[in-house]
């Protein structure tokens, strides 16, 4: 495939610019060689607004679940630092993720960040009080007045808990409002509140071996105009773990890919219903590898029939 000239310049800007902050970081340029790419990372239209979100973001679940010491908190303030530089913003957490929003909330003040990232978090409690008390302990930890995206973690008293995200967007405290789930037994719910509600976002579990919401969910959440983000894009961890000593097939060059991560990434990023991933990791070179899944060419419906065949 040919690249035009324009593209050629991008691409060497682009890579200019995050080899600057590699360097900086003192990372490996693993992830940015690639064919195609733009000044910017991949971005995809939230339906509800059409503002546009990068295609990679940052889970949080374990991996910024740390202390106060610099030695724990250094390699996520450079997670953050590589997020940034490449045009990413979304950063996802949770009440049950530990000190994960305390910490994300103290690294972007530390930084004066805030800006620059999408921030999303859950509610995860039954009872309306407990879950305005939760919601306001989550606006403290991170250092706002307003959040860009509450989910209501794993359906978890979702009528009572959507009532108060819907009075809270109202009055301008939340920018977006959502639901997520991981488990596949909970999909015939998941699709019964898609239907039944109006939401902004779903966050669901999606993988190259773990393909279930394709069926329905998926295709139900573009018909309701639902952005989706993806969890769990690695299988859980455990898929990416199996495949990483394997070598790469030869249909990678095909769509930039240089790591198993970019190519798992790609996948559930070439649904036309995916809006944005959000792997969790607590070190620099790994969100720069999934950074690279943002860029230069997707597959299409045959590469990713032979995508799954691959496994």
């Amino acid at each position: 495939m040919r690249v035009h000239q324009a593209d050629q310049r991008s691409r060497r800007q682009l890579l200019k610019k995050l080899t600057a902050a590699m360097v900086a970081l003192n990372l490996p340029e693993r992830g940015l060689a690639m064919t195609d790419v733009r000044e910017k990372m991949r971005t995809r239209l939230i339906p509800a607004t059409r503002e546009s979100l990068p295609v990679i973001g940052c889970g949080t679940y374990r991996t910024f679940d740390v202390g106060a010491t610099l030695k724990e908190r250094a390699p996520l303030l450079e997670v953050l630092k590589v997020l940034f530089a490449a045009g990413g913003s979304v950063i996802d957490s949770s009440p049950m993720y530990g000190a994960a929003e305390g910490v994300v909330g103290e690294l972007l003040a530390q930084t004066q960040n805030r800006s620059r990232a999408f921030l999303a978090t859950k509610v995860w409690t039954s009872g309306k009080q407990a879950g305005l008390d939760q919601i306001n302990r989550s606006f403290e930890l991170l250092q706002d007045r307003r959040i860009d995206l509450i989910q209501v973690h794993n359906l978890l008293d979702w009528k009572v808990q959507l009532s108060t995200l819907k009075d809270l967007k109202r009055a301008g405290r939340i920018r977006y409002i959502g639901i997520t789930h991981y488990s596949a037994s909970a999909f015939a719910e998941v699709e019964s509140v898609l239907r039944s509600e109006t939401l902004d976002f779903l966050q669901i579990n999606y993988a190259m071996n773990d393909t279930a919401v394709e069926r329905r969910i998926l295709p139900l959440a573009a018909d309701r105009g639902v952005a989706v983000i993806v969890n769990q894009p690695f299988g859980g961890g455990a898929l990416l773990g199996r495949l990483s000593n394997r070598p790469l097939p030869s249909w990678a060059p095909e769509i930039d890919c240089q790591s198993w991560a970019q190519v798992l990434l790609k996948f559930v990023l070439s649904h036309p219903a995916v809006t944005c991933a959000i792997p969790g990791t607590g070190r620099p070179e790994h969100m720069l590898d999934n950074i690279g899944a943002g860029f230069g060419r997707m597959p299409d419906a045959a590469l990713r029939a032979r995508m799954i065949d691959s496994l």
